[in-house]
């Protein structure tokens, strides 16, 4: 296994603020000196619902190397929004490609659930727990909820003092996870 933190970016939609969190987190683990690299489920195959599960899983170079990181891997943080009440469908179709039970058994994980609205991706969170429970894996309690994301962002920066308070310190929770 390696050290490297993998945080992935939860959806595929291009213009998502998921991926700027993202950035968030990345440069927030650098500057307590741990490497963490970013998975963005934009980079699937458009096809991938055909060409990446099931009987197709780990067939093309793109979800080879998806896979790959996700089974060497010890620690994730996922960062989710909210769509219609759950986390992204392109997430769970993400997981369904995985090797099962190697990519998370054992494994720790930390979650944030990012909304436009007041929620903060709870149930978005919850229910992405009890997969990767299900899966294994050892999800770390600290969530921060990122409700009102686009009212608290700016160009890229988390303009919420408390938000990043929380990051901050579910990453030091994480690193000694």
């Amino acid at each position: 296994m390696n050290n490297k933190v993998y945080i992935i970016s939860g959806t595929n939609r291009q213009q998502a603020v998921s991926l700027q969190v993202a950035k968030v987190y990345q440069q927030e683990f650098k500057a307590l000196g741990v490497e963490a690299e970013i998975i963005d489920l934009r980079q699937l195959p458009a096809d991938y619902l055909f060409s990446g599960l099931y009987e197709n899983a780990g067939k093309s170079e793109t979800t080879i190397d998806f896979r790959k990181k996700m089974k060497e891997a010890s620690k994730f943080v996922f960062v989710i929004a909210e769509y219609n009440g759950s986390f992204p469908g392109v997430l769970k179709a993400f997981i369904d490609g995985l090797e099962f039970p190697d990519s998370f058994t054992n494994k720790k994980c930390a979650l944030a659930g990012l909304s436009a609205g007041e929620q903060g991706a709870v149930l978005a969170m919850s229910h992405l727990t009890d997969i990767l429970n299900y899966c294994g894996a050892h999800v770390l309690a600290k969530k921060p909820k990122l409700a009102s994301i686009g009212a608290n962002m700016k160009e890229g920066v988390i303009t919420n003092e408390r938000y990043m308070k929380h990051i901050k310190l579910q990453v030091r929770q994480l690193i000694e996870f």
